[in-house]
Parts: structure tokens; C-alpha cells; sequence
């Protein structure tokens, strides 16, 4: 879709009683799965991020110290809920005032933030984290093969910081669509050495000469190149797409965005 960047008036101030219950009640609306972003909504969001936003925030979100909107760092928000009243509430004592935006444009603000900054990608929705931690190590099945703050095995990449170095879109790409969404230093590996023994694993580092592995019994393997006889990367994931609902992926990013590898 092609981006077109028309000038809009500013518009006039609601009152702030009516502002929060209206945006209270969309909230509500969108953490219970009615509403959806599209991708007219993230059009609209620039426009409005570089009306109101840019100004402090950057053209790229990364301008306030601490925050950083494209990849999905602040310093106290977590669900949509949060981001909303943000905006409508102001924030950090004054110092980020208040915004009386209309429905469509406070959903396309957030839209915009959700999709990265990208005009053309995809709004991901942020749920609770509460919700998300707890499917994560219970329903969702997510803590039998990574590790968080020091618990769980090492079976796959640990998550502790992933937070950090993640956007919502990428973490969303990876519980629903594993086989695009992993990187190739992650992808399992089967080797065969010429002493007969069969190796499979995660690959964790590799060089001209040797490669490094973490195998299905945790134990840390460095192999010298010569002494194989067989060195296979998997194409497909060890991980099949999330059966979770929408909702529960939500909430379950939620909780991955608050992993910033402090305790």
C-alpha cells in the first residue's frame, strides 16, 4: 500500500472525564479480541506520529532516553491498555503531556508503534503479561525448552533478555510461524562423528574448523570439523506453529516484552 502524508488540522481538546472513559472502554474492547488493526489504521498512525509524536519522540521513537517506540521499549508500558493511557493521560510528571486524540487516531498511533515504525507491516497486539507468564509456563508449553532467568533447560535459545532485542512482530512471527521466524544459528542440527556417535542439537557458535553444540541431554559439545563424517541443518524448527488463540499469543508477547534480562 502506498503512503500518502496529507496535513491535518489539530484538533480541538475533549474534555480529559470523557476522553478516559472513551478510552478506557476501547481498551476493554481491544484486550477482549474485538478489535483488530489494519493496515489502513497504521497509514492513519503515521500521520499522527509525525504530527504529535516525532516532535520529542524522533522520527525513529529512540529520542526519550530509557524508550525506544519502534522496537517496543518503555519504561513502564506493557499491554495496549497501557499505551493508551499514556497518550490520553499524559506521563514522567508533566514532561509528556496529554493527548485528546479521536478513536481512530489513538488506535492508529498504535498501530503504528505495534507494526515497528513500518507503514506496510503487521499491528501486533500486546496483552497481559500477568496471563502471558502464566501461559508460558503452564498451557503454552513455552518454559519445557527455554530458559528464563536462570530456570528451565537449554534444550532452545534463552529468553531472559529477549525483550530487549525483539520487536512484537518478531516474537508474534515466531509462536505462529517458527519455520520463517528462526534464525539459522538456531536451527537443530544432526551430526555424525567417525567415532559413530550421532550428535542432535542446538548449534551455538561455529568457525572454519569447529563448531560448538548444546545436545538434547544439555551438555555442551565442541566438535573439530575433520572428525565428522555427517553435519545436517535442519530446515524445519524444532518448535511447530502455537495452537494458542489470538488472545493467549497476545498476552503471551505481553510477557516476552517484559524480559530485559533483569530480574
Amino acid at each position: 500500500m502506498k503512503i500518502r502524508i496529507s496535513r491535518i488540522a489539530r484538533l480541538p481538546s475533549l474534555a480529559l472525564s470523557a476522553l478516559i472513559l472513551l478510552s478506557a472502554h476501547q481498551a476493554q474492547a481491544q484486550e477482549a479480541g474485538d478489535h483488530q488493526y489494519t493496515s489502513e489504521a497504521i497509514e492513519a498512525g503515521l500521520q499522527v506520529y509525525t504530527q504529535q509524536c516525532a516532535l520529542c519522540h524522533g522520527p525513529q521513537g529512540a529520542l526519550v532516553d530509557g524508550i525506544n517506540l519502534r522496537i517496543g521499549q518503555f519504561r513502564t508500558v506493557q499491554s495496549d491498555l497501557d499505551l493508551r493511557q499514556v497518550i490520553s493521560e499524559g506521563a514522567a510528571q508533566g514532561r509528556m503531556p496529554a493527548f485528546s486524540l479521536r478513536s481512530e487516531e489513538m488506535n492508529g498511533v498504535i498501530a503504528y508503534i505495534r507494526a515497528g515504525f513500518d507503514p506496510e507491516g503487521e499491528a501486533v497486539k500486546i496483552g497481559d503479561p500477568v496471563r502471558g507468564k502464566a501461559l508460558f509456563e503452564g498451557e503454552g508449553q513455552c518454559a519445557d525448552c527455554h530458559r528464563v532467568r536462570g530456570v528451565g533447560p537449554r534444550t532452545a535459545p534463552d529468553l531472559s533478555n529477549i525483550g530487549s532485542i525483539r520487536t512484537p512482530a518478531s516474537l508474534q512471527r515466531n509462536l505462529l510461524d517458527p519455520a520463517t521466524a528462526l534464525l539459522p544459528i538456531n536451527r537443530p542440527v544432526r551430526l555424525v562423528t567417525r567415532f559413530e556417535e550421532t550428535i542432535v542439537g542446538r548449534r551455538l557458535n561455529e568457525d572454519t574448523y569447529t563448531v560448538q553444540v548444546i545436545d538434547s541431554q544439555e551438555r555442551l559439545r565442541s566438535l573439530k570439523k575433520v572428525d565428522l563424517v555427517s553435519y545436517e541443518i535442519s530446515d524445519e524448527p524444532s518448535k511447530q506453529p502455537t495452537t494458542m488463540s489470538s488472545d493467549e499469543v497476545a498476552d503471551v508477547i505481553g510477557y516476552l516484552l517484559t524480559l530485559r534480562g533483569l530480574e
